[in-house]
C-alpha cells in the first residue's frame, strides 16, 4: 500500500548552505516546522484559531538522519505522515525527498518529532487531549491505518 503525507515543496537557498556548499543540518527542523506550520494552515484551520487562544504544541523531541547531501537550488519535497497518537501527543514522521526535473526522487533524510498539547497561561500549561479537529485532520495521513 501507499503511504499518504501532507507535502510541501521547498527550493534550496544559498543562506541555508555552510561554507562547503551543503544544506547546514539546521534547516532540516526548520522545515519539519514549517511543513508542520502548513498543514495546520490547509487542513486544520480551526487549530489555528485555538493556538490563538490557550491551546499549546510543545515540541518534545526532534531528530533527523541524513542520507546525502543536498545544495543550493536542489528542489525538495517535505513530506509529513503521523506516526502516532496518543491521549496528549502525537508524533510526526518526515521525508526529505530531491526532486528531478525528470521526475526521479531520492529519499536524502528522515526525520521525527514529538509534540505535546498543552493549555494553560505561560507559568501555569496542564496536558490537554488533542483537540477533535487535529485528529479528525490527520486521520488520513496516520501510517498505523495503511
Amino acid at each position: 500500500m501507499t503511504l499518504v503525507y501532507y507535502e510541501i515543496r521547498h527550493i534550496v537557498g544559498f543562506e541555508e548552505t555552510n561554507l562547503v556548499g551543503n544544506v547546514y543540518y539546521v534547516n532540516y527542523l526548520r522545515w519539519q516546522g514549517r511543513c508542520r506550520e502548513m498543514f495546520l494552515k490547509d487542513k486544520a484551520p480551526e487549530v489555528l484559531a485555538d493556538l490563538r487562544g490557550d491551546l499549546k504544541l510543545f515540541t518534545l523531541k526532534v531528530e533527523c538522519e541524513f542520507f546525502t547531501e543536498i545544495t543550493a537550488f536542489d528542489e525538495l519535497a517535505i513530506r509529513m505522515r503521523l506516526l502516532d497518537v496518543a491521549q496528549t501527543q502525537l508524533e510526526f514522521g518526515f521525508d526529505y525527498v530531491r526532486l528531478t526535473p525528470d521526475g526521479g526522487e531520492t529519499l536524502v533524510a528522515r526525520g521525527a518529532q514529538r509534540v505535546a498539547c498543552m493549555r494553560g497561561p505561560n507559568t501555569r500549561t496542564v496536558p490537554t487531549r488533542v483537540p477533535e479537529p487535529l485528529e479528525r485532520a490527520l486521520a488520513p495521513y496516520w501510517s498505523a491505518r495503511v
